[in-house]
């Protein structure tokens, strides 16, 4: 039986509720054997000059095995943050697909937001990687990303999610301004960020 595996990847700083209510809604409504959450080690796109620095990959990979502790189906991929340099999504595939004893059988599912859906035509590659998976996209009520023709063109599955207005960067901010925000990261993911002080400087933009 063809397995199907969700690749649900980011740069997670920090993972919070609406990361975790996708990977629900695919793992469900996609009827998935598993999500594979990928931790970026160095995203290619955000490692450019002037732009906030990352937080140390051993915190992020910290705080997705807190989000997805106990929870069955959900399963940390460590290879990009085992990568040497930036690292893009379609090698990342290719990796996988070699290592898997059915690697180049199974159904690959690309989870993206409407974000990424948004920026997919800058991806390294993206018209390979497109033909190497299914995309996944989640889809907010009322919520419109403007996607190049040329992805459009490509077929994909929505993930229906209810309304969350969650974002890495103002959960950053929340922090670093001392506002309310524990109520936005799982349980696990708020002790580990109070434990380890993060995001309590500037957090940037």
């Amino acid at each position: 039986m063809t397995r199907r595996i969700g690749l649900f990847g980011g740069t997670f700083d920090p993972v919070h509720n609406a990361h975790v209510a996708l990977a629900h809604a695919a793992l469900q409504s996609l009827r998935l054997d598993a999500v594979w959450w990928l931790p970026s080690g160095a995203p290619w796109q955000k490692v450019v000059p002037g732009a906030r620095p990352i937080t140390p990959a051993a915190h992020r990979e910290a705080m997705v095995r807190e989000a997805i502790a106990g929870v069955p189906g959900f399963v940390l991929e460590r290879h990009e943050l085992e990568q040497p340099g930036p690292h893009a999504t379609l090698q990342t595939l290719r990796a996988l697909q070699a290592r898997e004893a059915d690697g180049h059988d199974a159904e690959w599912v690309l989870l993206i937001g409407g974000d990424q859906y948004a920026n997919l035509h800058t991806w390294r590659g993206w018209p390979e990687l497109l033909q190497a998976v299914t995309l996944a996209v989640a889809a907010r009520p009322g919520v419109a990303a403007r996607v190049d023709p040329q992805v459009l063109a490509h077929p994909h599955r929505v993930v229906p999610l209810p309304p969350m207005d969650l974002s890495a960067t103002d959960i950053r901010r929340r922090i670093a301004a001392g506002e309310p925000w524990a109520h936005l990261v799982p349980a696990g993911v708020a002790r580990y960020i109070d434990q380890q002080a993060l995001y309590r400087a500037d957090p940037g933009s």
